[in-house]
């Protein structure tokens, strides 16, 4: 079912507790005692940077924790541009893992999670070449519209406005926060935001001042205030500094595990903007509580219950508990931040009772009109009696009379998925993108960090006189032999969906001119044909349609014929007598430190004819931190091998027409670091090393090649910026001519983390540069040693060979069969 707006609502503001409901389990009394003084207290900071990491964790624990206050990070992108440590995800895939290790993070450290629509197009030199990607004034609005909804008393920014000293989308993160902290009181800016929040003027705008190497000091003429962030929260049982280290130990997709650090420590904020204040950021901020009829009596109470808190039996605190809630309901407030309050309180009560709930299902994924068996299960271990419990499945109620003491009330409901629900997209992958932002229609979920849709169900029950209505969402739910009980989200899919062998089929000499595609069918078999949207039914065969009943398969293998040289984008479907169309992939993304992941993208791939030259021998390839070039190699016809940590000795070595070096392999691969002289004697007795980028640390070796050179930060972001050739290197022309129009049609960057300071020995056919900038010759270095050849490029062929960009597959293929 799609929930009802109020029903959206309510999970919306759930979510950015610890603990969100649906997800509950029981927690010591002492951190229910902590979340009490959290609902006390009621100053906001809304903390601003560009990506996933930017964050500082540790001043965003310590204002949660020690301070108490509702903490918010705005990360205008989601990381989509970066690289990836722990798999070959990049790109929309790897923004997601991220969105969702950000979300992991403010679990950890009590913050929540906003994000802008600004897709992150990869690194930006300054905030002019960012502007020119990111249409401004949307993503300003974006600023606005997260100030508006969260209503922050300060903003602070991670980076300052000073250009050419950072990435260009953290200055940018700075510029639009200082615009939108101007704007956001504004009720003629973005007047059509009104609908939905009220115009709201925080108090004061600073930047989060520091030194990444080294124990920041104050300049003299600035006003800065420290905060010190190394303190000890004894109700959690942790230092800022733990609680800051495990949140970003989260970013795990960027290597970012953290150790503590020990002892005080201070964060400085410097002010750029807002009232001046005499000791603390948070001077004539007043307590809204105070603000609004009937709230002095909430404090009043709230201070009443933390001084009688009972730690050792917290259900003992219901009474008080209810009390408080009944005066917050008589408030007779529309504020948001009451509502959200009242939601915090509402899972404190739970907390306290230790009262669990779940909604499960015993499979993962379910499709629009299938029937399924789930459950829910309430267990009540208290002694407060929970009465009129009733679980509402849309329009379906299952009642239950009450259940106290350790009782445990299990639930079968028969559900049957609406037809009309859909698949579980998140939902700013739902429209195409408009330039380099993501579409997103719904003012509403424009800043929320997943998906809004869900399935389940409403669980009602009282205590005493008071109500209590729960949107509970509904869970796989498993146990795994190693790692115990495992819950993840269910997911709506399509009924048919189609898989392809490959995203790349090319017509070239040698490679294999075949595609399998196969349609899953997860209800009843249909009956249909395939078809594929670009090409005439001259250009492809059908070789063999082959049924797996027990597998529910339909496996077409297709051959594509020759026509005409270039490129196109093919998008295949199976089609039925009926009309209905089925023509996407089902996505996974899986890893044990966030929740499974589904998306779906049209069943497309390149087609690309050419005349190149290649010989389709053997290729070792030896991973790194993961990508998706040794399956482009295998589509065009090569014979790839993956090389392990047992492999390394010149007779297995010698096998290979070439080895190629995964990315950041010299950062994550300890074996080839150990090896290096098995590589350096594979390449004198006649073989070719192809290593793709590093960064300059931390290296696993200090010497990568044969001669010496060394790794540096120069980068070309600027895909179509020109390139200089050395048309005289073999490199160049062998077997393959290279031409001026293979540098087009490249996506995202020309390269990074490009060589310097290459000893004499090597050649640089290749210099780029940027728009304004000096240009550099290490984008591709390469040289002789013993009879055989080593090359290090920075060039990201890790996006230009599965993103199917002709020219920088055939430079490969030369780099290969030299």
């Amino acid at each position: 079912m799609k929930p009802t707006k109020l029903n959206y609502l309510l999970l919306l503001v759930f979510c950015f507790f610890k603990f969100g409901f649906g997800l509950t389990q029981s927690i010591p009394s002492s951190e229910i005692y902590h979340e009490l003084l959290r609902l006390k207290e009621t100053k906001r900071v809304l903390y601003v940077a560009a990506h996933p990491d930017d964050e500082n964790t540790r001043l965003i624990a310590y204002l949660s924790h020690g301070e108490h206050a509702q903490v918010a990070y705005l990360s205008l992108t989601r990381g989509d541009g970066g690289q990836n440590l722990i798999g070959k995800e990049l790109g929309i895939e790897l923004g997601q893992i991220r969105t969702q290790e950000l979300l992991k993070a403010r679990e950890t450290d009590g913050g929540r999670q906003y994000f802008t629509r600004a897709l992150d197009f990869g690194y930006s030199k300054n905030p002019d070449e960012t502007l020119q990607n990111w249409e401004k004034q949307k993503v300003l609005a974006d600023v606005v519209w997260t100030i508006r909804k969260f209503q922050p008393d300060i903003i602070i920014t991670r980076f300052n406005t000073i250009p050419g000293i950072t990435h260009g989308h953290h200055t940018t993160s700075a510029i639009l926060a200082g615009e939108a902290f101007e704007l956001a009181g504004n009720p003629n800016a973005f007047p059509e935001q009104l609908a939905f929040v009220k115009p709201w003027q925080p108090k004061r705008i600073f930047f989060n001042a520091y030194n990444f190497r080294g124990e920041f000091q104050p300049e003299e003429g600035k006003k800065y205030h420290a905060f010190e962030v190394g303190g000890y929260d004894p109700l959690l049982g942790k230092t800022f500094h733990q609680i800051a280290a495990d949140s970003r130990t989260m970013h795990k997709s960027q290597g970012f595990g953290s150790t503590a650090g020990t002892g005080l420590a201070k964060d400085y904020l410097e002010q750029v903007g807002g009232e001046e204040y005499s000791n603390t950021p948070f001077d004539g901020i007043q307590d809204r509580w105070e603000q609004i009829t009937g709230g002095k009596e909430v404090v009043a109470q709230l201070n009443q219950l933390l001084k009688g808190f009972n730690f050792v039996q917290p259900d003992q605190n219901i009474p008080a508990l209810l009390s408080l809630r009944k005066t917050i309901l008589n408030l007779n407030s529309q504020e948001l931040w009451v509502k959200e309050k009242l939601g915090t309180l509402d899972q404190i009560i739970v907390n306290a009772l230790g009262l669990k709930y779940e909604y499960i299902a015993r499979k993962e994924t379910g499709f629009p009109g299938e029937k399924i068996k789930t459950e829910l299960i309430l267990t009540n271990p208290s002694k407060v009696e929970i009465q009129g419990v009733s679980f509402q499945v849309k329009d379906t109620y299952y009642d239950v009379k009450s259940t106290k003491e350790n009782s445990t009330v299990t639930i079968p409901v028969d559900l049957e998925i609406p037809e009309q629900i859909p698949f579980s997209q998140p939902y700013w992958l739902e429209n195409p993108l408009d330039g380099a932002l993501f579409s997103v229609p719904d003012q509403h979920e424009i800043g929320v960090p997943f998906s809004t849709e869900i399935l389940g169900g409403d669980l009602s029950f009282s205590i005493g006189d008071q109500q209590f209505k729960v949107p509970t969402q509904l869970f796989y739910k498993y146990n795994d032999q190693v790692a115990g009980e495992i819950k993840q989200p269910f997911v709506i899919v399509p009924e048919v969906d189609l898989t392809l062998s490959s995203d790349l089929v090319f017509l070239v000499s040698g490679a294999d001119p075949t595609l399998t595609v196969t349609v899953n069918f997860r209800g009843s078999y249909f009956e249909g044909e395939l078809n594929f949207e670009g090409l005439s039914t001259n250009e492809f065969r059908v070789l063999s349609v082959e049924d797996i009943p027990t597998e529910k398969k339909r496996i077409f293998k297709i051959a594509f014929l020759p026509n005409q040289a270039g490129t196109k984008r093919i998008k295949a479907s199976f089609d039925t007598p009926s009309g209905k169309q089925f023509s996407l992939i089902t996505k996974r993304i899986s890893y044990s430190h966030i929740p499974n992941l589904t998306y779906f993208s049209p069943a497309e791939f390149e087609l690309i004819q050419a005349d190149w030259k290649l010989s389709g021998g053997k290729i070792g390839y030896i991973p790194g931190a993961g990508d998706d070039v040794p399956g482009v190699l295998s589509s065009l016809g090569y014979k790839v091998t993956m090389i392990g940590e047992e492999d390394f000795t010149v007779d297995y070595l010698s096998q290979f027409q070439a080895i190629v070096v995964g990315i950041r392999a010299y950062n994550t691969n300890q074996a080839l670091a150990n090896n290096q002289q098995a590589i350096m004697g594979y390449i004198r007795s006649g073989g070719n090393v192809i290593v793709q980028y590093n960064t300059s640390s931390p290296l696993l070796t200090s010497q990568i090649g044969p001669y010496p050179f060394t790794i540096g930060r120069d980068r070309v972001t600027v895909q179509g910026s020109p390139v200089q050739v050395d048309w005289s290197n073999p490199i160049l022309s062998s077997p393959n001519q290279i031409v001026d129009s293979d540098f087009e049609g490249w996506v995202q960057e020309r390269g990074l983390y490009f060589a310097e300071k290459p000893d004499e020995q090597f050649q640089t056919p290749l210099v780029m540069q940027d728009p304004g900038e000096n240009p550099s010759s290490g984008s591709l270095i390469t040289a002789k040693y013993g009879e055989g050849r080593f090359t290090y490029t920075g060039i990201s062929f890790f996006r230009q060979l599965p993103a199917g960009v002709p020219g920088a597959i055939k430079l490969f293929i030369n780099l290969i069969e030299q």
